[in-house]
């Protein structure tokens, strides 16, 4: 009896949601979970959720730049996200004298508000074409299918294109190819920054309170999306108008409180909830410990450099923070994967769904092929890791790298002086970049650091033919101070830092001149290994990976169909719903954390001059004063910061609506919880929380300190 409970008890934790797990395709809310949201308080119709033929939800939440979610809250296009997500923008268009990043900025008129680089889109509509895409696919081999892929959605997505209305069509695979969905998307290319508090207060906490709760982050910035005065998406014009939305979000300063209702749209970037034991022990035990060192490693250098000089801060702030961030979620990842044992409880599953299989010839030997691809690639998958965040961590190598495009064409038979000079005409364009971004003491040494790990760590059997006898030349190769000696001279000589010696070249290319620099030296040699003899046995890795995840899936919805019609595919960047509560929680015996937290504990963190708890001096007044407002939450007599939901969200959900049950906006999701960072491949029905900056600090922030009031005006909360 033991026995079959605890096979039952897998099958339901695989195939259905537990508690609040799951990011649902939003046109299929009414079938699959509606009537669970509204016993858990939504006063909204399915309608309201989501539709076609009529202004819903789904029509206020936009892919907001390259990764991120965001929402309009007006009816003059006006855009919320966070701060991180807005991070970039914000830094173009900062500079010493004018630091948005470090002071903030506010525009107090449209005529004041920063163009960007930046484009949103928005979801028109989403259709089910996994018929013409199987039509597409019908009779081939996995490998044929592989390669046609591409082909067959670009068939499909042609017919809705529609440039001169900014329409485009995308195609996610869904359930491992066992379903395929189009997502028809309205792009607007005019955006512009309206508004971001100080980077104190938007990044408060810094790397330390990263993935942590309790948190006192303002993750927020604004942005407009403008049209031209038809309403269509076109390239930036100062005579283009803002956008008249189909909808927007009610922003709220009501309140919440333990218990409420809480849903949250948005563009969750990636899960693997369906992954195997193998697919957990190599990220246990090769795939995340070489990310989180290599990473630690850059950081280390990069952050040695930006205390020194705030213009060296201002220069490397949006790639440190990239790199920071998933350095702590990989290390907590494995920790987490590890403590609940999530390596033994996919392989019990594992053995159950063969066990069922047995005699089933679609089916039964998975398993065994799984062990086989695995054994066939673990032995080069840290050469992989320490190639992609090591080798090519380095901004030097990584651009000595991209000119491999120009040698390219500089080797190939019969090229015309026109497609040499393109080619050398792009490089020397990606130069100018690189240059305007390059940090050269930092990167002295992480060049130095990344190649001592890779000759280190990663199998002699596997080095790139020659380069590390060269770097012997410079001392004992197991000494430290050799590959500093040799990094030095790399940035001595390379032409890449030299104009006299690029003008040079670029007058005259030759493809022996480009290969006698020593930094495209070093970085060709590890690319063009990688590329002949491991991305090749890389390919092959994962296309069977992906051929077995596909009938894997298939088995575990046929083993139990009326389960797998509760189910919901992992994130992949398309729009999901997902819903649960505002929640506290208990994280270790002992321990209570509250559902909110409040401008008492910003004061509390507070340390002045610090790199990470500094405050604005006008902040710090305003809270000693308690001049909080209309926004003061009334049951904490204090401000209200932030607050967790048990919603489940991922990396991409950044900036995403939290959206109370009657459709006003009470707050923006910008991160989880420590405890629950093993969500990409479980999700921890107890203790995983989504962290949000509530609202009514956003506009506090907008109104008190920034002095901002046309904002609130235009936004006008709803009281």
């Amino acid at each position: 009896m033991k026995k079959i409970l605890l096979s039952l008890m897998l099958i339901v934790t695989m195939l259905s949601s537990r508690a609040d797990e799951g990011m649902w395709l939003p046109m299929l809310l009414g079938k699959q979970v509606y009537n669970d949201m509204v016993k858990r308080g939504l006063k909204l119709t399915k309608e309201q959720l989501y539709s076609i033929n009529k202004s819903s939800l789904k029509d206020a939440i936009i892919i907001f730049g390259r990764g991120c979610t965001g929402e309009i809250v007006s009816d003059q296009g006006l855009i919320f996200t966070n701060h991180h997500c807005g991070y970039d923008a914000i830094t173009k268009a900062s500079s010493v004298d004018h630091n948005y990043l470090r002071d903030g900025f506010y525009a107090f008129n449209k005529d004041q508000e920063i163009q960007s680089d930046l484009t949103v889109q928005f979801l028109d509509r989403i259709e089910d074409v996994t018929a013409q895409v199987e039509a597409g696919l019908k009779g081939l081999t996995w490998e044929e299918r592989t390669k046609k892929l591409q082909e067959v959605y670009k068939g499909i997505t042609d017919k809705v294109a529609d440039k001169e209305n900014g329409m485009s069509g995308r195609i996610y695979s869904m359930f491992k190819d066992n379903q395929y969905i189009m997502y028809v998307y309205k792009t607007y290319k005019d955006i512009r920054l309206v508004g971001t508090p100080p980077e104190s207060i938007g990044k408060f906490g810094g790397d330390t309170d990263n993935w942590e709760w309790p948190r006192h982050t303002g993750d927020f910035s604004i942005f407009r999306v403008y049209a031209s005065k038809d309403g269509k998406p076109t390239e930036y014009s100062k005579e283009n108008v803002p956008l008249k939305p189909k909808k927007f979000l009610p922003v709220s300063i009501k309140g919440i409180k333990d218990g409420d209702y809480a849903m949250i749209y948005g563009y969750p970037g990636g899960t693997n909830r369906y992954e195997t034991s193998y697919g957990i022990k190599l990220k246990n035990d090769i795939e995340n410990p070489s990310l989180v060192g290599l990473r630690d490693m850059r950081l280390k250098y990069m952050h040695e450099q930006m205390i020194k000089d705030p213009a060296v801060k201002l220069k490397l702030a949006s790639d440190y923070a990239g790199i920071a961030n998933y350095w702590k979620f990989f290390d907590g990842e494995t920790k987490q994967l590890k403590k609940f044992n999530t390596y033994g409880q996919k392989q019990q599953f594992e053995n159950e769904f063969t066990a069922w299989a047995k005699g089933n010839s679609e089916y039964e030997n998975i398993f065994a092929e799984y062990e086989k691809n695995y054994a066939a690639w673990t032995p080069y998958s840290k050469h992989r890791q320490y190639y992609r965040e090591g080798i090519l961590g380095s901004p030097l190598s990584s651009f000595a790298s991209s000119l491999m495009a120009l040698e390219g064409t500089l080797v190939k038979a019969g090229v015309s002086a026109e497609d040499v000079k393109k080619a050398m005409d792009a490089a020397d364009a990606s130069r100018k970049n690189f240059l305007e971004a390059e940090d050269i003491p930092s990167d002295k040494n992480i060049l130095a650091a990344v190649a001592k790990a890779f000759y280190t760590d990663i199998d002699k059997s596997q080095h790139p033919s020659g380069i590390f006898e060269k770097i012997a030349g410079f001392g004992d190769l197991n000494d430290e101070a050799t590959f500093k000696k040799w990094a030095l001279n790399v940035f001595a000589t390379t032409m890449i830092f030299n104009d006299d010696k690029w003008n040079a070249f670029k007058a005259k290319p030759t493809a022996m001149d480009l290969q006698g620099d020593p930094a495209f030296d070093f970085a060709a040699s590890f690319v063009k290994n990688y590329n002949t003899k491991y991305a090749p046995l890389f390919t092959a890795f994962n296309n069977k990976n992906n051929e077995l995840g596909r009938a894997y899936l298939k088995g575990i919805m046929e083993r139990n169909p009326t389960a797998a019609a509760k189910m919901y595919p992992d994130a992949n960047f398309s729009m999901r719903v997902s819903f649960g509560n505002v929640k506290s929680y208990k994280p270790r015996d002992g321990i209570f954390c509250d559902y909110v937290t409040t401008a008492k504990g910003i004061l509390e963190k507070y340390v002045p001059g610090d790199y990470e708890f500094d405050l604005p001096s006008k902040e710090v007044e305003l809270i000693k004063k308690r001049d909080f407002g209309q926004y003061i939450d009334k049951s904490k007599n204090d401000l209200v910061v932030a607050f967790i939901t048990t919603n489940d969200i991922t990396g991409g959900n950044s900036g995403s609506p939290v959206i109370d049950a009657n459709g006003n906006l009470i707050g923006l999701a910008f991160d989880g919880n420590y405890e629950a960072l093993s969500h990409k491949i479980a999700f921890d029905k107890d203790l995983n929380r989504t962290i949000c900056v509530d609202a009514r600090y956003v506009l506090w922030c907008i109104d008190k300190l920034g002095g901002a009031k046309n904002l609130i005006e235009e936004i006008n909360p709803v009281k």
